[in-house]
């Protein structure tokens, strides 16, 4: 099997974060403090604990100060590269599409505005274990706690996954944390807007995509208040 350190992240932060306004302004959600330290600083010290040390940052609005701010990784024994959306911003499937060149055959996908602290490695495993499965989702039993719930896993089955058009059966929620194979992200247009999720929902009903449930909540920081309980937990895990 692969090792973890091997296999690259493509963290998507290229969105515009404005409902973080009038703070994201000037710096990119990236950049936004969080326990005394601009929040990119906290995600990848995660990572590098989890044994991950490639990450392709996908880049947008004000993506210049994130790659002025981390340059290369070295000082953080991690390889950072970039990839920007150029003129317009692609969405998240776009800016995958367009990162794939430096992604290789299998990659992780992961929210630049989210910290999410999860056993990485079984992940991994769970993934590579299942050599017909062109994805892999993360699922949090969530019951509307966190975010709305767009996902049907039962018995360890990934069911149904729609951001738009929610059901009672969803109890789970798409976590933040994936898998992909190059020939999934291959099925996204190149150089055009593109959401992921509709890519996750194509591969969902074909059975393509299998689901790996999470227990550890994760913090966001989308909004004033997300922002805070993000800052709190990180205070008090220190």
């Amino acid at each position: 099997m692969a090792e973890i350190d091997q296999i690259p992240v493509a963290l998507l932060a290229g969105g515009l974060a404005t409902r973080l306004r009038p703070v994201t302004e000037t710096i990119p959600k990236a950049l936004v403090m969080l326990a005394g330290r601009p929040f990119i600083d906290h995600q990848l010290d995660l990572l590098r604990k989890h044994g991950i040390r490639k990450i392709v940052l996908c880049l947008g609005y004000l993506g210049e100060k994130v790659r002025d701010y981390l340059a290369d990784g070295a000082s953080r024994s991690m390889e950072l590269t970039y990839s920007f959306d150029g003129d317009r911003l692609l969405g998240t499937g776009g800016a995958i599409r367009r990162a794939l060149p430096l992604l290789g055959e299998t990659f992780w996908i992961m929210y630049g505005d989210s910290y999410m602290d999860i056993d990485y490695s079984s992940v991994l495993d769970a993934f590579l274990a299942r050599p017909d499965a062109l994805g892999l989702m993360t699922v949090l039993h969530n019951s509307g706690r966190w975010e709305k719930s767009n996902v049907i896993f039962q018995n360890g089955r990934l069911l149904r996954y729609d951001k738009k058009n929610s059901s009672p059966e969803m109890t789970y929620v798409d976590y933040g944390v994936a898998l992909l194979r190059r020939e999934a992200a291959l099925r996204i247009a190149p150089g055009a807007p593109a959401d992921l999720a509709d890519l996750y929902t194509e591969l969902v009903a074909e059975k393509r995509m299998i689901g790996h449930e999470v227990y550890n909540r994760f913090y966001e920081i989308n909004t004033p208040q997300s922002l805070a309980e993000a800052d709190a937990y990180l205070r008090g895990s220190k």
